[in-house]
C-alpha cells in the first residue's frame, strides 16, 4: 500500500488519544492503521455514510480479517466520529449504527479500550453516581475482584502512593495500583460521602452500611445498559479487561500475574485469552532466533 497522508481531523484525533487520553502506543498504532485503511477507500471521511462504513467492513470480512480485528476497527471509527462531532468537524456518527460481526458480541468478555474509556469518562452528577464511578475506576485501575472491592476500608487506601491494600482469595493480601482516574474519583466520592473514620468501609450504601457484592453487580449492570446498551456488564469483566489491556501493552506476563494476585502463572495465561496472532508477534519481537535470516 502506498503512503497515505491522513486528513488533519484524523491526525488531531490520534494526537488527542496520545496526549489527552494517554492511550498506549500499541492502541494508537492499531487505530492509525484502521483509519488509514478507511481513508484509502473513503476519500472524504467526514462525508461517510452508514452504507460506506458497512461496505468497508464487508470488504474487510471478505479479505478474511478476524472478527475481533473488525470489531476493533469499528470501535476505532465510532470513537473517531464521536471526537469529530465534539470538535465540530462532523454532525453524525456513521459507525454507531453498524453492528459488530458475528462471532464477536456487542459487549465481549472484555471491553476494548474505547468502550472502557467511554464507560468511565461520563461525569457523575449525583452522590451515588460519584460513588459508583469511584468503584468502577478502582476495579479497572487495579484489576480488583468484587469481594476485594467491598472489603476495602478507608485506611487501606493510600492516595499519595497510589496503592490500595486488598485481601484476596485465601486471605492473601496484596497491594493494587490506583491510577490517576481512580484517585480523582475516590477523592470526589470521599468529598460527598459524609463524616467517616479510617476504619469505616470505603464504599457504603445510603444507610451508611458496607456495600454488598450484589449491590455492586446491580449498579454496574445498570451502568452498562445505560451507556453500552448491554445487560452483560459485570464486575469480573472489569478485572478481565484490566488484565488483557495490561498484557497487550506490556507483554509482561509475570507483572500482570503479580498485579492480579495469581499464585500460578498458568492461571494468568488462561485468564487473559490472548489470541495466537498477538502471541506470535510478541515471540517474533522477543526471541533472538525467531526472525528468519535474509
Amino acid at each position: 500500500m502506498k503512503a497515505v497522508v491522513l486528513p488533519k481531523v484524523c491526525e488531531d484525533f490520534l494526537a488527542y488519544l496520545r496526549i489527552e487520553k494517554e492511550y498506549s502506543p500499541a492502541t494508537i498504532e492499531a487505530y492509525e492503521r484502521d483509519l488509514t485503511k478507511f481513508c484509502v477507500e473513503q476519500q472524504d471521511v467526514l462525508s461517510a455514510t452508514p452504507d460506506n462504513v458497512k461496505q468497508f467492513i464487508a470488504r474487510l470480512n471478505r479479505k478474511g480479517l478476524a472478527a475481533s480485528s473488525i470489531s476493533r476497527t469499528l470501535s476505532c471509527l465510532r470513537s473517531f466520529y464521536r471526537y469529530a462531532i465534539r470538535e465540530g468537524w462532523s454532525t453524525s456518527n456513521p459507525a454507531e449504527v453498524i453492528r459488530n460481526p458475528k462471532g464477536s458480541s456487542r459487549l465481549p468478555k472484555t471491553l476494548d479500550v474505547d468502550q472502557m474509556n467511554y464507560l468511565l469518562d461520563v461525569e457523575p452528577q449525583t452522590r451515588l453516581e460519584k460513588r459508583d464511578r469511584a468503584m468502577f475506576e478502582l476495579m479497572y485501575s487495579g484489576g480488583i475482584r468484587l469481594q476485594e472491592l467491598v472489603g476495602i476500608d478507608i485506611k487501606d487506601v493510600d492516595l499519595k502512593e497510589g496503592l490500595v491494600h486488598v485481601t484476596g482469595k485465601g486471605n492473601k493480601a496484596r497491594l493494587a495500583p490506583i491510577g490517576r482516574g481512580a484517585k480523582k474519583a475516590i477523592n470526589t466520592w470521599l468529598g460527598v460521602r459524609g463524616r467517616f473514620d479510617l476504619s469505616d468501609p470505603l464504599f457504603t450504601s445510603n444507610q451508611g452500611k458496607r456495600l454488598s457484592p450484589r449491590s455492586v453487580q446491580t449498579r454496574l449492570k445498570a451502568y452498562g445498559v445505560k451507556l453500552l446498551g448491554s445487560s452483560s456488564l459485570h464486575p469480573h469483566m472489569l478485572r478481565h479487561s484490566f488484565a488483557t489491556h495490561m498484557l497487550e501493552s506490556s507483554g509482561d506476563l509475570r507483572a500482570v500475574q503479580e498485579l492480579l494476585g495469581h499464585e500460578n502463572i498458568s492461571t494468568t495465561q488462561v485468564y487473559t485469552h490472548l489470541d495466537s496472532g498477538y502471541l506470535a508477534k510478541v515471540y517474533e519481537k522477543a526471541h533472538p532466533r525467531a526472525k528468519r535470516q535474509s
